[in-house]
């Protein structure tokens, strides 16, 4: 089993920054891609970042440039480092990992999610 820990999520004015991190355990693999996706209130998750265990990375158009997510192999866990928010950026974030299929889609383990809330 793999268990995902998010931490990092809380309130900030528009334009300010947050660092989100999460932490895997358990039957973790070196070639599980981690990434973060997203879920805005009223709105599907989306993908956010992803990062594989080479340093390959992925941004979604939205946060190109913003947000940069970064991995610590050793330890199973990613950062997501997020500047210049916008009350857009207000959703739930999610960590996730699993084996490369297909793309960037989604993989099998889910974090239990932490809120980022950007308003002034």
């Amino acid at each position: 089993q793999v268990q995902l820990v998010e931490s990092g999520g809380g309130s900030v004015q528009p334009g300010g920054s947050l660092s989100l991190s999460c932490a895997g355990s358990g039957n973790m693999f070196d070639y599980y891609i981690m990434a973060w996706y997203r879920q805005p209130p009223g709105k599907k998750r989306e993908f956010v970042a992803g990062i594989l265990s080479g340093g390959i990375t992925n941004y979604a158009d939205s946060v190109k440039d913003r947000f940069t997510i970064s991995r610590d192999n050793a330890k199973f866990v990613i950062t997501l480092q997020m500047h210049n928010l916008t009350p857009a950026d207000t959703a739930v974030y999610y960590c996730n990992t699993g084996p490369w299929r297909l793309g960037w889609g989604p993989s099998d383990y889910w974090g239990q999610g932490t809120q980022v809330t950007v308003s002034s």
